[in-house]
């Protein structure tokens, strides 16, 4: 008669192996973030080193040498070739933030507007560059059908303007620049 003992309990440091495991798979984007936190609290709840070894093992492999120098002379190019890319791009024409008492200016493709913009992904009243009491601008899209963006991001609300900004009505895109006094 064969005595068979029962698997010595998980120990915290082997815990934290299968966890850090865990969360460096996650950190590469070889698990999904759902399939890490059930995977932890299945690691925290394992009764034993089995346990924990049967959350790892289906794991993606880590990438060889060969794997990591290929992926790091890919991103090499791949900045290489953003880099020349925005060399490329075309200089952004200026908009000057007025410095004069006014405290509201519409833009769009209206004749009424106080910047008019003749491209017709600009809406008739596109939106709206609106002093704030300290000085400053902020950025309003008034619904336009093409949206408004600040530094490439479509606006959802208001949103502070500063000069180096880079804002696009439509089609339309300018850097943003302080008036400054002649």
């Amino acid at each position: 008669m064969s005595s068979t003992h029962p698997p010595f309990r998980a120990s915290d440091g082997e815990r934290d192996r299968a966890i850090d495991e865990l969360k460096e798979r996650a950190v590469e984007g070889r698990i999904s973030h759902d399939t890490f936190v059930g995977r932890v609290d299945q690691a925290l709840r394992a009764r034993n080193q089995f346990e924990l070894d049967e959350l790892v093992a289906d794991l993606p492999r880590r990438p060889t040498f060969r794997q990591r120098l290929t992926d790091a002379v890919s991103s090499v190019s791949e900045f290489t070739t953003r880099l020349q890319s925005a060399w490329r791009r075309p200089r952004l024409p200026r908009l000057a933030l007025p410095d004069d008492d006014r405290l509201r200016y519409v833009v769009g493709r209206g004749s009424a507007c106080d910047l008019v913009l003749s491209d017709l992904t600009v809406s008739r009243v596109h939106a709206e560059l609106r002093r704030e009491g300290d000085g400053g601008w902020m950025l309003i899209d008034l619904g336009s059908l093409n949206g408004t963006r600040l530094n490439g991001w479509r606006l959802v609300g208001p949103a502070r303007v500063k000069s180096g900004d880079e804002v696009s009505f439509g089609d339309c895109g300018f850097m943003v620049t302080s008036q400054q006094p002649t």
